[in-house]
């Protein structure tokens, strides 16, 4: 379990990120059109998956927006924004932004991928959602980088994930 705080209050996650070098686990999640994907989707593709609580605060669109801005630079790779928000207000916020460089999937229904990579928030106020996360994976679904951001309202290092690729 990890120890990560939200506004300087104590909040944990039910376990530990997968440790670089391990191969990631398979997920079903729905993209913003209702289909289903799964990691072998994104087989021989380099992935950021910029995970968060919801994309309606500002750290999560944030991030959203400055992977969206480095996505289009990046060869054969493809960040995937991942959340427990429902499909519907993915599609609202990135057609609202514009953001056409990133896939929004939905972990809604189950939040079996927050569970299986140990991420979800077990308590507070945000219990149940997805901690801040990044997770890089290589274009053999080998992980290559992983970081747990300690305060959920900080954003993560953009510049650390990009150079894991």
């Amino acid at each position: 379990m990890a120890s990560i705080t939200l506004a300087g209050n104590p909040i944990n996650t039910n376990g530990e990120l997968p440790k670089p070098g391990s191969k990631a686990t398979d997920f079903k999640l729905l993209k913003t059109d209702l289909s289903t994907v799964s990691l072998s989707d994104f087989a021989g593709s380099k992935l950021v998956l910029n995970i968060f609580p919801s994309i309606d605060t500002g750290t999560c669109a944030t991030s959203v927006r400055k992977f969206n801005e480095q996505a289009s630079t990046l060869d054969n790779t493809k960040v995937l924004c991942i959340s427990r928000d429902l499909p519907f207000a993915q599609k609202r916020f990135c057609g609202a932004e514009g953001l056409e460089n990133v896939v929004n999937l939905s972990d809604f229904n189950t939040g079996d991928f927050g569970k299986n990579y140990g991420l979800e928030i077990t308590d507070g106020v945000l219990a149940g959602l997805h901690s801040r996360v990044i997770i890089v994976i290589d274009e053999n679904g080998t992980i290559t980088h992983t970081e747990q951001v300690s305060e959920i309202v900080d954003e993560p290092n953009y510049d650390s994930a990009l150079a894991a690729l």
